[in-house]
């Protein structure tokens, strides 16, 4: 498995990551804070939003990080001399044509 492989398998599952931890969000800021309890319940509900907030910055930090490693490993693998459209033959240069000189009308050539 090439390292680039290995870095879009990294980035397809922090993206998933990253919608599912969106989607947990309300847009309004109640989030999942505002549904699983109030400030009497114990276990922390009202960090939620906390965490939330910093799990989403981490991983688009982490994407973009992913992103441009991949692209680093990426390079060296396909340049411009190694592109299929150049032909790598080396073909030589044909000969120059050299205009044929023909006798004048009305006389024949000499043999």
């Amino acid at each position: 498995m090439s390292t680039f492989s290995i870095f879009l398998v990294l980035i397809t599952i922090v993206c998933f990551l990253l919608i599912v931890v969106i989607m947990v969000q309300n847009p309004k800021g109640g989030g999942l804070s505002s549904t699983l309890g109030g400030s009497t319940q114990i276990g922390g509900v009202q960090k939620t939003t906390d965490f939330l907030d910093k799990s989403t910055w981490t991983l688009a930090a982490v994407l973009i990080a992913l992103i441009l490693l991949s692209s680093l490993s990426f390079g060296g693998s396909l340049s411009d001399t190694d592109s299929k459209i150049i032909d790598k033959t080396s073909t030589a240069a044909p000969a120059p044509v050299t205009p044929v000189q023909t006798a004048p009308t009305g006389t024949t050539p000499a043999k």
